[in-house]
């Protein structure tokens, strides 16, 4: 027996990578070939939170032709618990849209739920100038108190721990509190070279 039931939207942009993390994450497979989502799709899966504690996800895809579909937001919306606020890293249009995503979502469901912005398709900017800063990604994140992580739907990089951290932001239980002295010292490390980089 399952102790939460969450419904999970993936929003934003056509092309960023959602059905890609959708499936990467449910059935740990990934296509270049998957057609455009056409309203919206959904996939199931069951997650251990934590030690005790285990959550059935019912997760959606939107289709990101906002103009298209924008009307049927309203049945593909409702009731849900949480958000992946999704990007892609390649392409500055699909940062400049985030915003857009997220008010529409609070205006259909008429209040705040818990969201992560995913920064999509990591493994396509390892190596070059990216065109997304990404301090703007982590300040857009935390003036709305939530938190960025950066993603390849193809290799699976940091999948599993953005519906984690979804998780456990829709179940009320701080990341931070199950984290082990190493994996803290180590966050604090990578936050203090990103602020020694910015100056």
């Amino acid at each position: 027996m399952t102790d939460y039931k969450f419904k999970i939207i993936l929003i934003g942009d056509g092309s960023v990578g959602k059905t890609s993390l959708l499936y990467q994450f449910c059935q740990n497979k990934f296509s270049s070939d998957y057609t455009i989502t056409m309203g919206a799709n959904f996939l199931k899966k069951q997650i251990k939170i934590t030690k005790k504690h285990s959550a059935d996800l019912v997760i959606w895809d939107i289709a990101g032709q906002f103009e298209k579909f924008g009307r049927f937001h309203d049945t593909f919306y409702k009731n849900a618990n949480g958000a992946l606020l999704v990007f892609d890293l390649t392409r500055i249009k699909t940062f400049e849209s985030v915003d857009k995503w997220r008010e529409d979502m609070m205006q259909v469901l008429g209040e705040e739920i818990p969201f992560v912005l995913i920064g999509n398709k990591v493994d396509l900017v390892q190596n070059i100038d990216r065109p997304i800063d990404p301090s703007d990604s982590m300040q857009y994140a935390e003036q709305r108190n939530s938190i960025y992580i950066e993603t390849s739907a193809k290799t699976g990089e940091n999948v599993e721990d953005a519906f984690l951290e979804l998780s456990l932001r829709m179940a009320g239980i701080d990341s931070e509190t199950l984290k082990k002295p190493k994996e803290k010292k180590k966050e604090k490390k990578k936050k203090k070279k990103r602020q020694m980089k910015k100056k």
